[in-house]
């Protein structure tokens, strides 16, 4: 399985220095309209100071002007950590020539030397190519452009629907199966199979627009109102049905299917075995409650735990009067009336609506 390099948090976090609209980002977009190359390292003096020879000491302050005037030297130019201060300029970097290194020009293998030596964020600007490679670690990326981000966002938002679109349906499904007592492990399974891989799309499109900045606001708001209630959803399924005879909490049913590649994650037997279902055929089941209270009231993990334990049966919260809901331990009169009100509505709605 291939992952995206930018789940590395520390890589993350140098896109969100470099995205469109920061000064660090038009300061690089000036060097590469202007033809030049450079090599920049972001840094705290003392880390860094070890590895430079020569060069000019600056201590000027940043911005994308003086940082494109600086870049017309060679060397490297070393800022600060907090992009406050151009520290120095016309840099010799040595790192450690035993670092690892897959790279083959010489500025890209300095690049990644640098960081897998240093805390640093280093930025390889190929005057050639006019390509920005970003090095942390261990990790290599490389800055796509404005327009093919936007264009893999767009993608990502369409495909993030269609799953959306699925989930709705299979969850709404699930919701009458449990209210009439019918459950089949397969449906609960279609139905986490959906929220996984919405989870995933979700992640992926905010990486792009962390990536995008300023130019990813609007991709910010459609993914906002398309995740609404993904997560939510996700964690109540393996709440009310993982096995608890061979999974040790919900946490590692996540990491389970998070471990899972997207071969594996279309196949329902591999998202079971996830829940600690080895066997489908034999298994049957019966929900505690978390869907229906996740749909129903705003309620604190403590509060939604103190009421599933309070009632024998998912059948038994459902008939649930307002006096046993506020006979509940810290269960407010508002929030005990709130679940009763909205577990009649949802009863209503998918039974008596449906016929």
């Amino acid at each position: 399985m291939v992952l995206d390099p930018r789940r590395n948090p520390k890589l993350a976090n140098a896109l969100r220095l470099l995205a469109p609209g920061t000064d660090l980002r038009l300061g690089i977009n000036d060097i590469i309209k202007g033809h030049l190359g450079a090599l920049l390292v972001i840094a705290t003096p003392a880390e860094i100071e070890p590895l430079c020879s020569g060069g000019l000491a600056l201590n000027i302050p940043f911005s994308s002007q003086m940082l494109y005037e600086v870049a017309k030297m060679d060397g490297a130019i070393v800022v600060d950590a907090d992009l406050s201060t151009i520290l120095r300029a016309n840099v010799h970097l040595m790192p450690d020539a035993r670092m690892p290194t897959s790279e083959t020009g010489t500025r890209h293998r300095t690049a990644e030397r640098v960081a897998r030596q240093t805390e640093a964020i280093v930025v390889a600007i190929s005057q050639e190519r006019d390509t920005v490679n970003v090095y942390t670690g261990g990790s290599r990326y490389q800055l796509d452009s404005i327009g093919e981000l936007l264009a893999k966002a767009t993608q990502g938002l369409a495909t993030l629907q269609g799953h959306r679109a699925q989930l709705d349906k299979g969850a709404d499904e699930l919701t009458t199966q449990e209210l009439r007592g019918d459950v089949a492990l397969d449906d609960v399974l279609n139905v986490l199979q959906r929220a996984e891989m919405a989870a995933r799309m979700i992640g992926e499109i905010e990486r792009n627009v962390t990536e995008l900045g300023l130019d990813g606001r609007l991709v910010a708001m459609q993914l906002v109102e398309l995740s609404e209630g993904v997560e939510e959803e996700r964690l109540a399924i393996i709440c009310d049905y993982r096995n608890p005879d061979a999974t040790e909490d919900n946490a590692m049913v996540l990491e389970r299917l998070a471990a899972l590649r997207y071969g594996e994650l279309v196949e329902l037997s591999c998202v079971a075995r996830s829940m600690g279902f080895g066997d489908r055929a034999s298994v049957e089941l019966r929900p505690r409650g978390y869907r229906a209270l996740a749909q129903v009231a705003s309620l604190t993990e403590e509060e939604t735990e103190r009421i599933i334990t309070s009632f024998p049966s998912y059948a038994a919260l459902m008939r649930a009067t307002l006096r046993e809901l506020q006979a509940v331990e810290g269960i407010s009169s508002t929030d005990a009336a709130e679940v009763q009100q909205g577990l009649r509505r949802l009863h209503d709605r998918h039974l008596r609506a449906g016929g």
